[in-house]
């Protein structure tokens, strides 16, 4: 896992690393699951998801705002997040999948939001790095 938890006043804060820009969008959906459940079971369906934005940074807010959007609507834990990211002329697409984990099946926290505060997607000399706020 190339994602750590940080506290972040009465939120949660993902940092996520990763070595393609690709990379750190998966971790960063893998790091919002792992603030909402620590133990998840090896069940459930993957289901495919794409989005498109502007920028690389309103796509990554979209991409875990849709993450969250799935786990109201499919009443699922996005697990096992993998994630394409791609530029074409004016626009940023993601192409990803995840994991369903029945909610029924675990105990979680709920992420109500994903937020701009303080994010960064910046390339490093490693490759990327992201920093999200999530509020709970």
């Amino acid at each position: 896992m190339n994602f750590d938890l940080r506290e972040h006043t009465a939120d949660v804060a993902v940092e996520a690393t990763g070595a393609s820009l690709s990379a750190v969008f998966a971790a960063t959906a893998d790091g919002m699951a792992a603030a909402m459940c620590e133990d998840v079971p090896s069940d459930g369906d993957r289901f495919d998801l794409t989005v498109t934005a502007e920028s690389r940074e309103s796509l990554l807010f979209d991409y875990l705002d849709e993450l969250i959007y799935q786990r109201d609507v499919r009443a699922v834990l996005p697990v096992d997040n993998r994630a394409s990211v791609a530029r074409s002329d004016d626009a940023w697409t993601v192409e990803g999948s995840a994991r369903g984990v029945p909610l029924d099946r675990i105990a979680a926290r709920e992420v109500k939001a994903v937020t701009y505060s303080e994010m960064v997607l910046e390339e490093t000399a490693d490759g990327w790095r992201a920093y999200v706020v999530l509020d709970v």
